[in-house]
């Protein structure tokens, strides 16, 4: 399911004080959405530092260590989102300049923001022995929605994923 919507249906977005990377809202309290954002400016190896900080969040919201199979894939498949994002972003745009996750209730929302001005979608039709060109597939596959922002007069864009945790 591929959609341009900045959101997923009945999500309204950021809201003001949605937890930042310490999962409080502004007064302290906890939130009930826990927000992680890494900035890569100047970084380097990008994929598996995203995917180490990706890891920890998911350490961090009890997602890992996994109790069981359907916990340990949900926990793969999000680093695999995380990775695959984040490669494209390095394939075709400057690289990412932000990875953000977001946790509330049963779902993870990943998000990628970059300088590109491409638009993301699977590759159709889709060829399993092609080299290459598999990313937004894998995306499409695992995600409940996914998605693109882009805020008018503002170069670049984020792509925004969205992950169901197991029953």
């Amino acid at each position: 399911m591929s959609t341009t919507r900045p959101y997923s249906p009945g999500d309204r977005g950021p809201e003001p004080g949605d937890g930042g990377a310490s999962g409080t809202s502004p007064g302290g309290t906890p939130a009930g959405r826990r927000t992680r954002r890494l900035n890569f400016d100047g970084a380097s190896g990008v994929v598996p530092l995203a995917r180490d900080f990706a890891r920890q969040a998911l350490y961090e919201w009890g997602w890992l260590p996994a109790a069981g199979a359907d916990q340990r894939a949900a926990a793969e498949d999000v680093l695999l989102v995380v990775s695959e994002l984040v490669t494209n972003a390095c394939l075709h745009a400057e690289g990412p300049d932000e990875l953000r996750i977001a946790c509330e209730k049963k779902v993870l929302r990943v998000e990628v923001s970059d300088r590109g001005t491409g638009q993301p979608a699977p590759r159709t039709p889709h060829r399993a022995g092609r080299p290459g060109g598999h990313g937004m597939f894998i995306v499409q596959r695992l995600c409940l929605d996914w998605g693109v922002i882009r805020t008018t007069g503002v170069a670049g864009k984020t792509v925004w994923a969205e992950l169901g945790a197991p029953a």
